[in-house]
């Protein structure tokens, strides 16, 4: 369950947009500057993550992507679900086509309770929870310097 680098730059795009004021939409090539990432990629992320409901998408002058939802209600499975696919949470640890309990890896049966947990971790943790953690300081995102943050405290 090692995360994609689509996922990644998701979920720091959407934390990022989780601490803007209010449902003000934010230009693709703005959250790629400030979060160092190739715009076209990010822009090709955020339309999936448009087309799979978690942001709006504006064109034109004004236009941007903010967030569909407040962020309170949008939880990290469901980003990574949009992002990894529906098998991100059935695969096999080691790569095997066909791994359950009938048929196995060698670590299967040590691998269900962990991965019980992350899915169980994942569903719990919102993006208000993320955006909160990154705006207290204690957390970067990505690889931004503090300073981002106390630009946009309200």
């Amino acid at each position: 369950m090692i995360l994609s680098r689509t996922s990644q730059y998701a979920v720091q795009a959407l934390i990022y947009m989780a601490t803007q004021p209010g449902a003000t939409p934010v230009l693709n090539k703005d959250i790629a500057a400030e979060l160092g990432v190739p715009a076209p990629y990010l822009a090709k992320i955020l339309q999936s993550l448009a087309k799979g409901s978690l942001l709006f998408s504006f064109r034109g002058r004004l236009g941007g992507f903010c967030l569909r939802e407040d962020g309170d209600k949008i939880t990290l499975m469901q980003i990574l679900l949009l992002t990894e696919g529906p098998a991100f949470t059935q695969s096999c640890l080691l790569g095997l086509k066909k791994c359950s309990d009938e048929t196995a890896c060698p670590l299967h049966f040590r691998w269900v309770p962990v991965k019980k947990k992350i899915i169980d971790l994942l569903q719990e943790t919102t993006l208000e929870k993320l955006a909160k953690a990154v705006e207290s300081g204690k957390y970067r995102l990505a690889d931004v310097p503090g300073q981002l943050f106390e630009q946009i405290k309200v």
